[in-house]
Order: structure tokens, then C-alpha cells, then sequence
């Protein structure tokens, strides 16, 4: 027996090594599997002004989000759920407008199987329920692929959505981080730059940080400061 000691100690050593770097991959991997990445964006397009949320895991599609505002049109919010891959359920609410009644309400409520078919669909128009169209369905589907795509070529391109405050002189975002210049890749007309230049305004854009500026790439919403600052639509439950 008084061999033995010697003989364990040699076998235990690289065990432990073994059990280390087991316990790390395994960490690592786990690490990985679980994270999950949220993206922002946004656009503008004619009369329409989207601002985009999105999550995945793995690059595969998990869940999103919009804000859009349509000028006189109305404006809606919406959230999508995907599941293996494709979109399973959304939720919409919002105004449009009816005739000369102006703006109403409405909301949307659909679910689709795995071979995308809307096995449960309501659209509430200014109280009365009323039948979604197949091309209806399928535009719906196809804004949440666009909210996906969008904001994961604007996150290539390194820019994302960000709001905040200026007040000519400081920009602070709505996480609190402060910016002192403002720069622009779009021409802008002379009234938007002078009211950037002269009055404390709620500004959100798609764009990105250079150090102490923040540059601008496509401006979403320009408002006076009294507006808050819109976070992402959380209207299906987790």
C-alpha cells in the first residue's frame, strides 16, 4: 500500500485537467445555446415611418416588434411570433382611417399552422369583426419577414434605432447616454435643420456612434420633447 499514493497522484492530476476542460465546453456551449440577441431598425417610406424590434437565437427568428405611423392614415403597433422558423401568431392594434368617420380602431389577431394557413384569424374594425383576405394574410406575414430582414441588414451595416433628446447642444439617448454632435448622411430640408438648431426636440433615427457624435442615417420622427420615447410593443403574452 505505501506504493499506491505515488501511482494515484499521477492519474488524478490529468483527470482533473480532463473534468476542467470538459466543465468549460460545456459551459461555453451552454452559454451559446441560450443567448438570445435583440435587434432594432426602422424606415421611412413616403407617408410611413416604421420603427423595428427583433429577437433570435442562433440566427434562427424568435420574435418581433413595429411601430408605424402612416401620417393621416393612422397608425399601428404590432408583435410577431415565430416558431420553427416561421411565423406562427401576431397581434395588431391600432387606428385607420374610415371614411369620412376619420380615424377608428381596430386590431388583428391571427395564428398560423407550420405550413403557414391562419388556423385562427380576427379583425375587429370599429367594433364590428370582419374576414381577413388571403392577400391580407400573406402581406401580414410577409411585414414580419420584412421587420427580420431589415433590421438584421441595417445591424451588418453597423447602425441601429436610436431615440432620444437634443437640445442643440447634447443629445441624450432614452438609455441615458450622452452624444455632443449630430451628424447627417441625408439631405435634410432647411426647416428640420433649423428647428434641430433652435429648439429642444425628441429625435428618433436609424444610425450609429462615431465616438462623441452620433450619425444619422435616415431620420424616423422629429417632435418637440414633450413626446416619450417609444418602446418596444409588448401586446402577446411570453
Amino acid at each position: 500500500m505505501a506504493f499506491a499514493r505515488p501511482y494515484m497522484k499521477k492519474h488524478l492530476l490529468p483527470s482533473l485537467i480532463i473534468s476542467f476542460l470538459f466543465g468549460c465546453s460545456a459551459d461555453i456551449t451552454n452559454s451559446t445555446i441560450d443567448a438570445t440577441l435583440n435587434h432594432s431598425g426602422g424606415q421611412s417610406m413616403g407617408d410611413a415611418t416604421s420603427l423595428y424590434w427583433f429577437t433570435d437565437r442562433l440566427a434562427i427568428p424568435l420574435s418581433a416588434a413595429d411601430y408605424v405611423v402612416a401620417g393621416d392614415y393612422g397608425w399601428y403597433q404590432s408583435n410577431y411570433r415565430w416558431e420553427e422558423g416561421s411565423v406562427r401568431e401576431l397581434i395588431r392594434e391600432g387606428e385607420q382611417l374610415k371614411g369620412s368617420q376619420g380615424l377608428v380602431p381596430y386590431t388583428i389577431h391571427v395564428r398560423f399552422n407550420q405550413q403557414g394557413e391562419a388556423v385562427y384569424q380576427m379583425y375587429r374594425l370599429d367594433g364590428k369583426v370582419l374576414p381577413l383576405k388571403n392577400d391580407m394574410l400573406e402581406q401580414l406575414q410577409g411585414e414580419a419577414v420584412n421587420v427580420a430582414e431589415k433590421t438584421k441588414q441595417q445591424e451588418k451595416e453597423g447602425m441601429e434605432l436610436i431615440q432620444g433628446y437634443w437640445d442643440g447642444r447634447e443629445f441624450e439617448t432614452c438609455s441615458g447616454a450622452e452624444y455632443h454632435k449630430l451628424e447627417f448622411n441625408q439631405s435634410l430640408p432647411s426647416f428640420v435643420v433649423d428647428r434641430l438648431a433652435g429648439i429642444d426636440s425628441f429625435v428618433a433615427f436609424v444610425g450609429r456612434a462615431d465616438g462623441d457624435s452620433l450619425v444619422i442615417e435616415d431620420l424616423l420622427m422629429l417632435s418637440d420633447d414633450s413626446q416619450s420615447c417609444i418602446a418596444r410593443p409588448q401586446l402577446l403574452e411570453n
